[in-house]
């Protein structure tokens, strides 16, 4: 007999747990909150060919459309104590994530990725390698790739390599990955999560489900990291950029290696990363720990480790104009991302900030710009709390500017030969921008007609 779901969000995520349902012949109703939803065009965009099963309904939900709904999936951006999501919860009705749906469907092995930064560069990493291994290789999640899209695509044989958020791992229930990672912990998303530990406990929810057989990578470097590494019921591997682990994947002499059962195999050399900062460094010795017991020859994470050049909006290298290096960062959506863009650097740099608040504090921020940051030109809801941090810690040369058109046109006229601009808002986009790779695009264009 077909169970009858409930979809819930209208976006990409949505619409792709719905298409999936539907190609597999379960009742679905996708609903949102949003009357201004146009319902037959909504319907037009579920991407299957038989819709028979599927409905759509837009305003609030009522107990009598709940009365024979076996189970709620809720898209990642809806917060699980939104009203109707209680209403649901308190009819005894199970609530997924849209992780979760898909692994239902899942048939091969699954690779997965959380942490507070790092997440895509080091998915993307994970994944190239994966390829170059096995071309049966799907890489999807908070990456911008539906898993629901993809999953009944799977086999036996077939590796899915997933960028999971703590948004996402709010409502797993027997979600379990083969090898995960855990990149690192730092406030986020407190808006949503309320306190730290609430938000660093769905993090490590990714190993939850996971047994003796299957493997946890974790950042020895990162105190509340490893703090919360001390799990027994799956095999526990740290990474480390700075410390000699007896156990774990190092950098020794230059080059990293694969430290266990007291020996060791060189991996590849440090110098042969593309990639700028040391941020990234912890991101490469996390996917090449992931592939290593993922099976992967050396010689082939070796190669794709050193052919990788980074991922777009991520310290993304766009263009010199009058002797004046510009950088996309529009990823670094949090302080922590950021202060890796601007320990990055090399030069003096006109910074840009600023955007949606999700009540971080900018004050760490503020304070690793050292003698490298020479202006910050902020834009978007936080300017005038940012303004503010940066004033209190003695950081004066501050400039707001209306857009992110202007900030750039300031920065072109005020940065000399030999510096950088970086945007690197420290904030979520969604205040002036559908997303952050719209903000990160806009900022390319505007660079490309300079």
């Amino acid at each position: 007999m077909c169970k009858k779901y409930l979809v819930a969000g209208a976006g990409k995520s949505g619409l792709c747990a719905t298409a999936l349902l539907a190609r597999n012949h379960e009742n679905v109703i996708l609903f949102d909150e949003n009357e201004k939803i146009n319902k037959d065009e909504l319907l037009e965009r579920i991407e299957c060919e038989d819709k028979t099963n599927v409905s759509v309904y837009i305003g609030n939900l009522t107990d009598e459309m709940l009365s024979d709904i076996d189970a709620m999936v809720i898209s990642p951006g809806i917060p699980t104590d939104a009203p109707f999501a209680l209403q649901v919860k308190e009819k005894g009705i199970p609530v997924l994530s849209e992780i979760e749906l898909a692994y239902l469907y899942e048939k091969g092995t699954v690779v997965a990725i959380t942490g507070t930064n790092g997440k895509t560069t080091t998915t993307t990493l994970v994944g190239e390698i994966m390829k170059a291994h096995n071309d049966k290789t799907f890489v999807v999640g908070n990456i911008g790739i539906p898993y629901t899209s993809l999953c009944d695509k799977t086999s036996a044989d077939s590796v899915t390599v997933a960028e999971i958020s703590s948004f996402q791992l709010e409502t797993i229930h027997t979600f379990k990955p083969h090898v995960s990672a855990i990149l690192n912990i730092t406030p986020d998303h407190l808006n949503r999560h309320y306190t730290f530990e609430n938000y660093a406990n769905c993090k490590l929810d990714i190993t939850k489900n996971q047994e003796i057989t299957d493997y946890a990578i974790f950042n020895y470097d990162d105190p509340d990291t490893r703090a919360r590494a001390n799990v027994s019921n799956v095999k526990r591997i740290f990474f480390s950029r700075t410390e000699m682990l007896e156990e774990g994947v190092i950098v020794v002499d230059g080059n990293i290696v694969v430290r266990e059962a007291g020996r060791e195999t060189v991996v590849l050399a440090v110098d042969d990363i593309k990639l700028l900062g040391v941020h990234n460094l912890e991101n490469v010795l996390a996917a090449v720990a992931m592939t290593y017991y993922m099976g992967v020859p050396v010689e082939t994470i070796k190669k794709v480790c050193c052919e990788f050049m980074g991922v777009e909006h991520r310290i993304e290298y766009v263009k010199t104009v009058d002797g004046v290096a510009y950088y996309n960062d529009s990823k670094g959506t949090n302080p922590d991302a950021a202060i890796k863009a601007v320990l990055a650097m090399t030069q003096k740099t006109y910074l840009i900030g600023g955007g949606y608040d999700k009540k971080s504090t900018y004050d760490e921020w503020i304070l690793s710009f050292g003698d490298k940051v020479k202006c910050l030109v902020l834009i978007g809801e936080t300017a005038d709390a940012i303004s503010a941090c940066a004033k209190s810690h003695g950081f004066t040369n501050v400039v707001r500017a209306t857009d992110l058109e202007e900030a750039v046109k300031y920065c072109h006229a005020n940065a000399k030969e030999g510096e950088a601009v970086l945007l690197s808002p420290a904030c979520a986009s969604w205040d002036m921008f559908k997303s952050y790779e719209q903000r990160g695009d806009l900022f390319k264009e505007y660079v490309r007609k300079l």
